[in-house]
């Protein structure tokens, strides 16, 4: 079992930047693909972003995409979303999640294995 927590969220006036990160424990985090999604009150979670188990490849929605930007380091356990120009359509909780199939998917139902969640709010 993978366990994964999320940190580093809270309040921020648009136009700024947070960093978000995701501790993994439980199991060879290197050979998992990692991704964040956000759900924001009364949407469906939504893919944020996503990682390859190597780190080569990356994926990110439209919405965040040359605002965003996910990094993992192996050697700590750890996946990091980093958060710049922010707007108040970002404001959500945002999720960390893995697979073990290494590959840097979009879709929900491909990541077994999920954090908690950590609050960004984004003011206007």
């Amino acid at each position: 079992q993978l366990q994964l927590v999320e940190s580093g969220g809270g309040l921020v006036q648009a136009g700024g930047s947070l960093r978000l990160s995701c501790a993994a424990s439980g199991r060879t985090f290197s050979r998992y693909a990692m991704a964040w999604f956000r759900q924001a009150p009364g949407k469906e979670r939504e893919f944020a972003a996503a990682i390859s188990w190597s780190g080569d490849i990356t994926h990110y929605a439209d919405s965040v995409k040359g605002r965003f930007t996910i990094s993992r380091d192996n050697a700590k356990n750890t996946v990091s979303l980093q958060m710049n120009t922010l707007k108040p359509e970002d404001t959500a909780v945002y999720y960390c999640a893995a697979n073990y199939y290494g590959v840097a998917a979009v879709a929900t139902n491909q990541y077994p294995y999920w954090g908690r969640g950590t609050q960004v709010t984004v003011s206007s």
